[in-house]
């Protein structure tokens, strides 16, 4: 029984230090970002996942675009303190991938295949889903990590005004990715039999 996949994704984690060493070329990283999102299944096939690779002052502009975003809105000093703090710890990473579902992709299948309209919005969180594992492998096999954010919507004007991206791709995701500055934590799990029913 081959357990290289496993072992693989049981080594992928959320990394919330991440630096800027990276060493691997920008032509690298992008080949790995494409290739994953492009072998990452989808419903039908849509491929309705889009994404931006920000890397320099793109990133940077990213998460002081976010803290602008979202500091005004908590009140409590201490609380924005940490939120700063948070957001400064992204800033450090090397850089992040947006990732957005294509909403005129969306609506194209729902037209196309009337029967299955109702669905293909719930199928294209499966597929984003899919690409952002994807992806967090690919980087993670190659010595980067990375954390999934969701601060959209609250930053999606912003996003679209300052990367200007079509009005029909719809933020979904933030991944920083970067160097592996400090391991994780441990990390629980639901027993096995909790997870899986086996019938036979």
């Amino acid at each position: 029984m081959k357990q290289d996949f496993i072992n693989l994704a049981s080594a992928r984690r959320t990394i919330y230090a991440l630096g800027k060493n990276v060493t691997m070329p920008q032509a690298g990283l992008e080949t790995i970002i494409r290739d994953a999102l492009k072998f990452a299944p989808s419903a039908f096939n849509s491929q309705s996942v889009r994404a931006v690779l920000l890397l320099n002052k793109r990133h940077d502009e990213l998460w002081a675009l976010v803290a602008d975003c979202l500091a005004a809105k908590i009140a409590d000093e201490q609380a924005r303190q940490k939120f700063v703090s948070k957001i400064a710890a992204f800033k450090a990473a090397f850089g992040t991938i947006l990732y957005f579902t294509d909403s005129a992709c969306i609506k194209h299948y729902e037209q196309q295949f009337p029967s299955y309209a109702a669905n293909f919005r719930d199928w294209s969180e499966q597929a984003q889903g899919n690409a952002n594992y994807a992806v967090w492998l690919a980087l993670y096999e190659n010595g980067i990590g990375a954390s999934l954010q969701h601060y959209n919507p609250v930053i999606d004007d912003a996003v679209r005004k300052a990367y200007e991206t079509p009005d029909h791709w719809v933020l979904r995701a933030q991944m920083p990715f970067g160097s592996i500055e400090s391991g994780p934590g441990d990390k629980t799990f639901i027993p096995g039999d909790k997870r899986l029913m086996v019938l036979a």
